[in-house]
């Protein structure tokens, strides 16, 4: 077993920080609190190459290996997971699905703009009765000869309202049902496309969230991905690899929250001595630091298999589960460790601790992983 970064790789990560550390961090609470897009920020990722990381130079990307994203998005999370969110869609789901399944004509047309950084994409999956349960689509996508007729509402999208491209799944055989979705290619501006208002969340508030609208939207048949009925087939494969991101941004945040906790704990004094000298905090350090180990050993993994071009669909859903429930028990410690001082916001810890609960939430459940897992051991 091989265990050592390359140069490059441990280059990627060192920009990734220094990134984070001087363009992220200041305003991030304030970003927080109002709920503030990273507009300037997510331009300069992109500037940068980080919107199109694993995208051949082909298409404008920076042909960047899977264990490369992982290093940056642990590092861009452990600051802003709202930057970092932009990131992963723009990445594993928008580019990688156009890229692995997309014709050349739609790639020269959507993938490089979006690989370069230019323009940012959605995913659009779920609906208001069709969140976990991807297979009862309500929005439809008639046909219509030439073009599909869309009509429906897609809800909990990330990047709704700074997107240009979006990725929609749609019914178009109700009687195949999964066998009948189509993956659409729809434009911000064709008519009948509507954003709806922005989420109030819990967390990563400087993410764009929001509900979709499509009214007789008028979409051509060459943005159709793949072949007719493709469209589940296509979302489900594209989440794979959707999950190793989000397992990296959940391990970021837990590392974040535990640097913070560490260096907190050498600083804070009590009963004569600093709070690292007691066992009690010691004790919570030690399981901090190897759970996140493990967590990001199994992100790895999740993404050498990628690399490899091996199956990954259980480990990516092992690191997806494992680090997100990681970057709740972390979080809460950290906030544990700074007393009363974790409970404001000054100091970072409360709001990792409320951005670390959507990882357990979107790209599929906790609940989710574990039968995505069981069915492949089980095999």
């Amino acid at each position: 077993m091989y265990f050592e970064l390359t140069e490059e790789q441990l280059m990627i990560r060192q920009a990734a920080r220094d990134f984070a550390q001087t363009e992220l961090k200041p305003g991030v609470i304030e970003r927080d609190e109002h709920q503030k897009f990273p507009t300037e920020q997510v331009k300069m990722l992109g500037e940068l190459g980080f919107l199109g990381m694993m995208v051949s130079p082909d298409y404008g990307g920076s042909g960047m290996d899977a264990i490369s994203y992982v290093l940056a998005m642990e590092e861009l999370s452990k600051i802003d997971a709202s930057a970092s969110v932009v990131v992963s869609v723009n990445n594993s789901l928008v580019c990688y699905g156009l890229e692995k399944y997309g014709s050349e004509a739609q790639k020269q047309k959507y993938l490089v703009p979006l690989a370069k950084g230019e323009k940012l994409g959605a995913f659009c999956l779920s609906e208001p009765e069709a969140g976990s349960d991807a297979t009862s689509q309500r929005t439809t996508a008639v046909d219509m000869g030439d073009y599909y007729l869309l009509n429906g509402v897609k809800n909990w999208i990330t990047n709704g309202n700074s997107a240009s491209t979006y990725l929609v799944m749609a019914q178009t055989h109700p009687e195949k049902r999964h066998n009948g979705i189509n993956a659409l290619i729809v434009e911000r501006d064709m008519d009948g496309f509507k954003v709806g208002t922005k989420e109030n969340k819990l967390g990563i508030r400087g993410s764009d969230t929001h509900s979709l609208m499509f009214t007789d939207v008028k979409v051509p048949k060459e943005n159709r991905i793949g072949e007719d009925g493709f469209g589940f087939k296509f979302a489900m494969n594209t989440l794979e690899g959707g999950r190793i991101g989000i397992a990296a941004q959940a391990l970021g945040i837990a590392s974040g929250a535990y640097e913070l906790a560490l260096n907190y704990s050498k600083e804070r004094k009590a009963f004569g001595k600093t709070i690292a000298d007691l066992q009690a905090t010691q004790f919570k350090l030690a399981d901090m630091a190897t759970e996140i180990e493990a967590a990001r050993l199994l992100c790895l993994k999740a993404a050498w298999l990628k690399d490899q071009g091996l199956p990954y669909a259980q480990a990516s859903s092992m690191a997806k589960l494992y680090a997100s429930e990681v970057a709740m028990r972390t979080t809460v410690e950290a906030v544990q460790i700074h007393g009363g001082y974790g409970f404001v916001k000054e100091y970072h810890v409360e709001r990792l601790m409320r951005d670390a609960k959507i990882t357990q939430i979107y790209e599929g459940t906790s609940e989710i992983q574990r039968i995505v897992i069981s069915r492949e051991v089980l095999k």
